[in-house]
């Protein structure tokens, strides 16, 4: 029955459930969003639903003998849809031509009695029988029980929080008969418990050591704790004129282009005039931060400093920068997981590969407040993961052999459904490096569902705006930022990229910021020889052109110390704070500087300089390090700013407010925690 149009009510129950020797059954190419439930087809062994538009995977339930079943290039089918299955599907081995016995019995037994003990600890807790006993008292019962349950057993990564919620459910409606039935052999009971009040066939009980589940199927790297990392080789730190990176020919392979912020990952140790070819800046002493998987050098005995700068008296004379935090506790880091998950073939012995950018899944109302989910991306060598931060599971892997991704971005598109159905919103990934390729990556679906060149060089950063989730900026090492709209898709992952403005840079950018909350037009562009700002509004007769030059460029006070020997103009690090408050780094100052974004800009008012003086609001103390392009960021829901260094240190600073002249003190403000 494949190929004719079929939905649901083309599928009599009645009719269809008289094949009682039914053993293969092919649907594929319709357009079912179930199948209808209650369908009884015991000798039903094969079953294609591949190529559909399956929503619903409950409806299956009563297909109790299927042991072969294929959905794929069914659009709305995610990870929890696939282990419901599992579950609801006691004989399944094998799943879009994969055997998944091994997963399905995690699911089923391992799994299952993590959650049994999770819901038995809840009702302990905070639940008894009634007494007497009642259909009305056990129906409230029941309703508070498997709601507490629900909200609070956290089993598993966040992508199959729908699945555990859906299995709690079952498990506790279970449980609560179990106390209330009478006493029979364990075995027995439970399954017949399951099909009787949960119309789910979970099988009994099995004995097992207590083992944490593997919950993600595609999890390729091996999580590894290791406590003896080897210093990695440190060569000379380069210097700024050495620090120019220039795309590279290495034959890494790669995955799924990811994006260095710099220059391609050196696999060997560059000699200092190599560095600008090969070593994106902090690629010469990864010492602690094992580019392998950038991981933390546990250094917890590192002195906590709790500097009285970041908690300053509040006066007359004090400017408020930051209302809605001056009252929060400072942040405190605690290393979670350490992984290793970007070398080359899975080697734990590689620690030449560089981790190059990491950025956190946007929540869908999270309106550029800095707020995310527990899903982080990172992408180093050839390859992109997407990481559950609770878990430290790497949920999925991309790999493109040849690249090396050096940045990459969330965003929000919309997917248009067919049929008349409402386009819904879809997170997405934007990847790119040494191959000046795009690669456009849909992590739910597990698709890489397209890519277009964006320059002839390499990628050193991608930013999208926020506010318009389709436009995405793109800088490169021809020195030009680009300016795509790559529109929406559709559901075949149909796409179309316009290019809709390009900016002349006058060296490589490597950072690009946009105002967080204002729909300003204004782009700031952190490039090696210096802070440039770019008007990039769309469809002003004044701003026809494509193409467009700097507006005006932001200089700082520590230019006013160079000399033959030192260069501050590389800005290396830049991000907005609060709506006005921007952190940026100059390389090799050793300080990071706090300004306002609003008051700078004011100094221009004839709109006729072409050069502007930040209005330093203060200056918070760094590492002294001849090291580029360590990662500086910023939380602003929480005042908060860290920054890396190149020993593995994080430099940590809770800044709630700041005095009118704490910057003319001439005293940098202390790091909070290092």
């Amino acid at each position: 029955l494949s190929r004719l149009a079929l939905k649901l009510q083309d599928l009599p129950v009645r009719l269809l459930s008289r094949l009682q020797s039914l053993e293969r059954w092919d649907l594929s190419g319709n357009r079912l969003q179930e199948l209808p439930k209650n369908l009884e087809l015991p000798a039903l062994r094969y079953l294609d639903l591949s190529d559909n538009q399956m929503e619903d995977v409950t409806t299956l339930e009563s297909l109790s003998s299927l042991e072969e079943l294929k959905m794929e290039d069914n659009l709305y089918i995610t990870v929890s849809d696939n282990y419901k299955l599992m579950v609801l599907l006691p004989n399944l081995r094998i799943y879009n031509g994969k055997d998944v016995s091994t997963t399905a019995n995690h699911l089923r037994y391992v799994y299952s009695e993590n959650l049994r003990a999770r819901i038995i600890a809840v009702w302990e807790k905070s639940f008894h029988l009634p007494d007497p006993i009642t259909a009305e008292k056990m129906s409230t019962l029941e309703t508070n029980f498997v709601s507490a349950a629900r909200q609070q057993v956290k089993f598993g990564p966040s992508s199959v929080t729908d699945f555990t919620k859906w299995r709690v459910e079952i498990m506790a409606k279970e449980y609560l008969c179990s106390l209330t039935e009478p006493k029979e052999e364990p075995e027995s009971r439970e399954s017949t418990d399951t099909k009787q009040n949960c119309g789910v066939s979970a099988p009994t009980k099995r004995k097992q050591t207590a083992s944490v589940m593997d919950t993600s199927i595609r999890l390729t790297p091996h999580k590894k704790l290791r406590t003896d990392l080897p210093a990695s080789s440190v060569e000379d730190s380069p210097r700024k004129s050495s620090l120019r990176l220039k795309p590279q020919t290495l034959t890494q392979t790669s995955t799924v282009r990811m994006s260095p912020r710099k220059t391609g990952q050196p696999p060997s140790t560059p000699t200092t005039g190599q560095m600008r070819a090969e070593t994106p800046g902090r690629g010469s002493k990864v010492r602690q931060t094992k580019e392998d998987g950038a991981q933390i050098k546990q250094k917890e005995d590192v002195s906590k400093k709790d500097s009285k700068a970041t908690e300053l008296q509040r006066d007359a004379d004090m400017l408020p920068t930051i209302k809605s935090c001056t009252k929060t506790q400072p942040v405190h880091l605690k290393p979670l997981h350490v992984l290793q998950c970007h070398s080359k073939q899975d080697s734990s012995e590689d620690f030449s590969t560089q981790l190059w950018a990491c950025a956190f899944q946007p929540l869908p109302e999270s309106a550029g407040a800095g707020g995310g989910s527990r899903l982080v991306a990172t992408c180093g060598g050839d390859s992109l993961c997407v990481i559950d931060c609770e878990t430290g599971m790497v949920m999925k892997k991309y790999k493109v052999p040849g690249e090396v991704f050096f940045s990459l971005a969330w965003s929000t598109v919309m997917m248009s459904r067919g049929g008349g159905a409402s386009a819904q919103h879809c997170s997405i990934l934007a990847a790119g490096g040494k191959r000046g390729l795009v690669k456009l990556i849909h992590p739910r679906n597990n698709v890489a569902y397209g890519e277009f060149r964006a320059s002839r060089k390499s990628l050193s950063v991608l930013r999208f705006n926020h506010h318009q989730g389709n436009f995405l900026f793109t800088g490169s090492y021809d020195n030009k930022i680009v300016m795509w709209d790559i529109g929406g898709v559709d559901s075949q992952y149909n796409f179309k990229v316009v290019q809709l403005l390009m900016l002349e840079i006058s060296a490589t950018p490597l950072h690009i910021c946009l105002h967080p909350t204002s729909l300003s037009s204004h782009l700031l562009a952190a490039c090696e020889n210096g802070l440039h700002c770019y008007n990039t509004q769309l469809g002003n007769n004044n701003n026809t052109t494509k193409s467009r030059s700097k507006e005006m460029e932001i200089t700082f006070p520590i230019y006013k110390k160079e000399d033959k020997e030192h260069d501050y103009h590389t800005i290396d690090g830049l991000s907005f704070l609060t709506d006005d408050i921007v952190a940026s780094k100059n390389y090799m100052h050793g300080s990071i500087y706090l300004w306002s974004w609003s008051r700078t800009k004011a100094q221009r008012p004839d709109k006729k300089s072409r050069s502007v003086c930040a209005v330093v609001l203060a200056e918070l103390q760094w590492a002294n390090t001849e090291i580029p392009y360590l990662a500086l960021n910023t939380c602003p829901g929480r005042a908060y700013v860290v920054c890396g260094d190149d020993e593995g240190r994080l430099w940590t600073y809770h800044v709630t407010n700041l005095q009118k002249n704490s910057f003319q003190t001439g005293k940098p403000i202390l790091p909070t925690e290092v």
